[in-house]
């Protein structure tokens, strides 16, 4: 493989062009700056994403037709060829611009590293879908072992999230599937978790999609068999405290629902686990609806 090469004394987080990719820059070995022919490139096996959108590649060929690649991909040399690392967008979309060499920085890489890069690159700039993650963590953690907090903290991830969308492949194949088709969103798929067997998450799914349930209607269906919780007025000879009607909440529970509600200005849950566990779960809708939230709760 004849290239020109330059030598960079740049890091990973660099070579994204982000501060803080969840990776060690010193971890990874200096790279070259080459132009490759694009026919000498091949995909990166480890790669995350399936489903890349076609009219986005189109609009980025006519850029690169117009202005050239301005950003290199990441390659390393397998034999005498090329195996992408990342940048598949790009590569896609010189092919379609019929662009006959691009510029890449050649890297040494072993193939952990390629897959975690691979997850860095669409889980910080072009997110997947919530099952294209879980499978890619599923994955990782199979072929490298560790644990899920280890994996977190390689990718700048918070444990609880690897964790939570790796549970989201229990679910049946037919709830799977409309996440994958944006039928449901990743939050209806979790609050579709709490339900005991495949059927009723089955069912359930079928229910969120026909009557176009939010993700707090889900998990009032969850919780209670019915998407909505009317509100109750609590009568002093009416249910104890702890009590829980039939098929629903206790009017106490109900009552400091809305009081939440009220307080925080977003949706809140009760969701009883036992009499004496359970989660409360507060709804956000913008970042800045969070910090607004997370600022009250400090005081």
């Amino acid at each position: 493989m004849s290239v020109n090469k330059r030598r960079l004394g740049r890091g990973l987080e660099s070579l994204l062009g982000r501060e803080d990719g969840g990776m060690e820059p010193g971890n990874v070995e200096p790279s070259d700056l080459a132009y490759i022919a694009v026919d000498l490139i091949d995909p990166n096996p480890f790669q995350p994403r399936r489903n890349f959108d076609p009219a986005e590649i189109a609009a980025l060929a006519d850029s690169l037709r117009q202005h050239g690649m301005l950003q290199p991909i990441l390659v390393r040399a397998v034999n005498d060829r090329y195996q992408l690392i990342a940048g598949e967008r790009r590569l896609r979309a010189s092919i379609e611009a019929r662009l006959h060499e691009i510029p890449a920085r050649v890297m040494e890489l072993n193939d952990q590293r390629v897959s975690e890069l691979a997850m860095v690159e669409n889980l910080q700039r072009e997110d997947l879908n919530a099952l294209e993650k879980a499978a890619a963590f599923r994955d990782y953690l199979a072929n490298y072992g560790g644990t899920q907090e280890e994996l977190a903290g390689r990718l700048g991830l918070d444990r609880s999230t690897v964790s939570n969308l790796i549970r989201l492949l229990e679910l049946p194949e037919e709830v799977q599937e409309a996440v994958r088709n944006k039928q449901i969103s990743q939050g209806h798929a979790r609050a579709l978790l709490g339900l005991p067997d495949h059927d009723q998450q089955r069912e359930a799914c079928k229910r969120v999609i026909a009557e176009s349930l939010s993700v707090r209607q889900t998990e009032a269906l969850v919780a209670t068999g019915e998407p909505t919780v009317a509100r109750t007025r609590v009568r002093k000879d009416a249910a104890q405290p702890g009590s829980t009607p039939a098929g629903g909440k206790a009017p106490h529970v109900i009552e400091l629902e809305q009081h939440l509600h009220h307080r925080f200005g977003t949706p809140v849950l009760i969701r009883a686990r036992s009499r004496e566990r359970g989660q409360i779960v507060i709804e956000y809708n913008s970042q800045e609806e969070f910090e607004r939230v997370t600022g009250l709760i400090r005081g």
